[in-house]
């Protein structure tokens, strides 16, 4: 099963646009490829499922056991596809000491060749030292090449190569030039998601051309097919998906587009038909069971969604007619009663009575560690007891005065939530938190929801 590994010596290295520009160009080459993403993350993944053609998927240490993410991975690469692993900050950056947890340590449980990113600017003959240093740093990490980014120009390129070629062992498989044109826009959760923008295929088109022009694809492809799977990759068979016998409304437009697309093929195997809607476009509901209204920047599309005051009509009556509804972060916001950001102001659906307000900083950020209260609606027990459920959250908006009669279905046990002791508002059938969570690692949410939702339909 070919893979590589495409890390970097630091954060902001161009990593996710690289990766676009390999994954397009194998795939125009006729190759199948199949992107994979380190840790907890939408945007990037939107962008490389566009380029890819087929779904990104998250492997990730936090929610995901060593096991899970070999077996996840070996699934993924079943057909035959060249798996490319996207990594996350520095190839050996991690809170531990040891580096448990990190691209490195991910690189090497799945035996996948590193291509190391170097985002070159203002760098010559130094960037041998550094290059020697990450080989010795961790012998035993397949460091198999260098691909050097933010390169000034032809003679900066030649400088570039002569100092990795006469002082080190890895070769050079491309230099991509400094060109603004490559770059896709940002805010304030990382890159602007590829569902925002009519202009994201050209802008995938762009990044390829270059890509293709400045680096030794076919030679990458090479490199990637010598990748041998750990022991423990073994793919496994799935059982034969339920025939469905509900629908679920998916909100899905360039305001809301967050999901995790195992979780939706775990809740479509459960016997659930999703069917998308948009809160922005459409002035009713589809004719659906329950909703799942995920993350998102609804911020920027504040005044289309409130303009749009017959689906927020709509919404708040199937919640207070007792639909079953679960909403994260950006859906959560969409429910309370209003969005401020600066000095604008936007209604809302109004289902709970809260504003919520925007900040420069983040309000909530990093892995969270959740115990359900006894009023969560559809519980994991184990044992008998509570169990812990691991998430993550990331949000610059924050709740402004909740109202002290909400009931939770979170107790926070490392991160911040809604008031940073409580997460997860439940109100009739109604789960609204700024938590995401994962169907993998134990916690099944997705099969508690599916269960719950016939429960509520008799």
């Amino acid at each position: 099963m070919p893979a590589l590994y495409l890390a970097a010596t630091q954060k902001s290295s161009g990593k996710t646009t690289l990766s676009i520009g390999i994954c397009r160009e194998l795939r125009r080459l006729g190759h199948r490829v199949q992107p994979f993403k380190k840790g907890p993350d939408y945007i990037d993944p939107l962008w490389l499922s566009l380029a890819a053609g087929r779904d990104c998927l998250n492997l990730d240490y936090h929610t995901m056991s060593e096991g899970e993410i070999c077996r996840g991975f070996a699934n993924a690469l079943a057909d035959g596809a060249f798996g490319l692993i996207e990594g996350n900050v520095g190839l050996f950056d991690s809170v531990d000491l040891l580096g448990r947890q990190s691209n490195a340590a991910l690189a090497k449980l799945l035996k996948a060749p590193v291509l190391l990113i170097v985002h070159a600017q203002g760098m010559s003959r130094g960037i041998a030292p550094l290059l020697l240093g990450y080989q010795r740093f961790d012998p035993d990490l397949q460091i198999a090449g260098v691909l050097l980014n933010g390169v000034g120009g032809s003679r900066h390129e030649a400088n570039l190569r002569r100092a990795v070629e006469h002082y080190t062992d890895l070769p050079v498989f491309g230099a991509v030039h400094r060109n603004p044109a490559l770059e896709i826009q940002e805010r304030h959760l990382g890159l602007m998601p590829s569902n925002e923008t009519n202009q994201a295929w050209d802008q995938v088109e762009r990044i390829r051309a270059a890509i293709a022009e400045q680096v030794d694809i076919p030679a990458l492809f090479e490199l990637g097919a010598k990748a041998m799977l750990p022991a423990e990759a073994v793919s496994e068979q799935t059982s034969a998906p339920r025939s469905p016998d509900l629908r679920i409304g998916l909100a899905r437009d360039e305001a809301f587009g967050f999901y995790y697309p195992d979780d939706l093929a775990s809740l479509r195997s459960l016997g659930a038909e999703l069917v998308e809607f948009s809160p922005l476009k459409d002035s009713e509901l589809p004719p659906v069971d329950a909703l799942f209204i995920g993350g998102g920047f609804p911020e920027y599309r504040m005044q289309g969604l409130a303009e749009n005051w017959e689906m927020r009509a709509a919404v708040r009556d199937f919640i207070e007619r007792g639909g079953p509804v679960y909403a994260e972060c950006g859906g959560l916001m969409y429910l309370c009663r209003g969005l401020r950001w600066g000095k604008a102001y936007s209604p809302m659906c109004g289902v709970l009575d809260a504003e919520v307000a925007m900040h420069r900083r983040p309000q909530g950020r990093g892995y969270m560690r959740l115990r359900e209260t006894e009023a969560f609606p559809w519980p994991q027990r184990k044992g008998g007891t509570r169990s812990e459920i691991r998430a993550h959250e990331f949000h610059h908006s924050a709740i402004v005065d909740p109202d002290p009669r909400w009931r939770y279905g979170y107790e926070v046990l490392r991160g911040t939530g809604i008031n940073g002791r409580q997460d997860a508002v439940l109100y009739k059938n109604l789960v609204a938190g700024y938590a995401h969570l994962r169907h993998v690692g134990g916690v099944a949410w997705t099969e508690r929801f599916v269960a719950q939702i016939r429960r509520i339909l008799g």
